[in-house]
């Protein structure tokens, strides 16, 4: 089964119809400096197209595992990235993953959640879980569709970020993705 479908059926839940493109996920890898990372999770891998660059990058030693909601989202990142540790979980559960690999913090978390979907408590319930599961100086580096910045729930989202991150940055616009996307780099 293909992204189109999969996300067809729970639209509210990817964000999206389409795929990151290779161009916007080797932008978020790159972006993430994993190759000096000691923990890194991914949230929503989706159909595992962010996680095959984030695999490329990490050291052998990095601990690495992804969250997503969706049971065939699961199976395909499975699929697509056999060496890569997918759980069927929540972003709410981070620190219960964190346990299951012998750690209490993280340094980076990568997310494809689709925020500018969720509700006001929704955002804050699932940022102050990130927060709390990332190190001093940890980072927390997120999609977000250009579409998504004028809507109020995205502009809510931008100031949630400013409001508990100590730093916060864009990524240049990637044109060619469907659709057009940057990430947010939060430091803690």
């Amino acid at each position: 089964m293909n992204f189109f479908k999969i996300s067809l059926k729970s639209l509210k839940a990817t964000g999206t119809i389409a795929a990151s493109s290779k161009k916007y996920s080797k932008l978020i890898a790159d972006s993430a400096n994993l190759s000096s990372k000691k923990c890194v999770i991914e949230l929503g891998p989706g159909d595992g197209v962010i996680t095959k660059e984030i695999i490329k990058q990490v050291s052998a030693k990095t601990t690495f595992f992804c969250l997503e909601v969706n049971k065939q989202f699961v199976i395909e990142t499975k699929k697509n990235c056999p060496k890569a540790t997918v759980y069927h979980g929540s972003a709410l559960k981070i620190k219960k993953y964190l346990k299951k690999h012998d750690a209490s913090k993280c340094d980076c978390i990568v997310s494809g959640l689709p925020w500018a979907l969720f509700e006001q408590e929704k955002q804050e319930e699932i940022i102050e879980e990130i927060y709390e599961s990332l190190e001093n100086e940890g980072q927390f580096l997120t999609i977000a569709y250009i579409t998504g910045i004028f809507f109020p729930s995205g502009i809510r989202f931008k100031k949630l970020l400013d409001k508990k991150f100590s730093h916060v940055k864009k990524t240049k616009i990637i044109w060619s993705n469907f659709l057009p996307a940057f990430a947010y780099i939060c430091t803690k």
